[in-house]
C-alpha cells in the first residue's frame, strides 16, 4: 500500500507542477493565450476558473495522501529485530577419558 500511496503523491506532484507552470502570476497565462484580452471570451475566465480549482485540488490531494502514508510506514519505535537467526553455539568436542596408543 505504501508503494501505490508513493506512486499516486508523485503523480500528484507531477500534476501539480504541471498546472502552476500553466498559469500566469500576472492573470495571463493559458486564459490569455486563448482570447487576447482577460473579459472579452467567456472560456478565458472558465480556463482560468479551472486551473485554480485544479491547484487547489491537487494540493489538497497531496497533502491528504502525505497524512495518509503515516499509518503506512512502519515504526520505528518497535524493537528491531535481527536480520539473520543465529546459529547455537558450537559445544567443544568432549576429550575421552582414557588416552589412545
Amino acid at each position: 500500500m505504501l508503494v501505490v500511496l508513493t506512486i499516486l503523491i508523485t503523480i500528484a506532484c507531477i500534476l501539480l507542477t504541471l498546472v502552476v507552470l500553466i498559469q500566469n502570476p500576472k492573470g495571463g497565462g493559458l486564459g490569455a493565450s486563448f482570447g487576447g484580452f482577460n473579459n472579452q471570451v467567456m472560456g478565458v475566465q472558465r480556463t482560468t476558473d479551472f486551473l485554480e480549482k485544479a491547484t487547489w485540488t491537487l494540493a489538497i490531494v497531496l497533502i491528504a495522501f502525505s497524512l495518509l502514508t503515516k499509518f503506512f510506514v512502519p515504526s520505528s519505535t518497535a524493537p528491531a529485530e535481527p536480520a539473520a537467526v543465529e546459529a547455537p553455539a558450537q559445544q567443544p568436542a568432549q576429550q575421552p577419558s582414557e588416552p589412545l596408543n
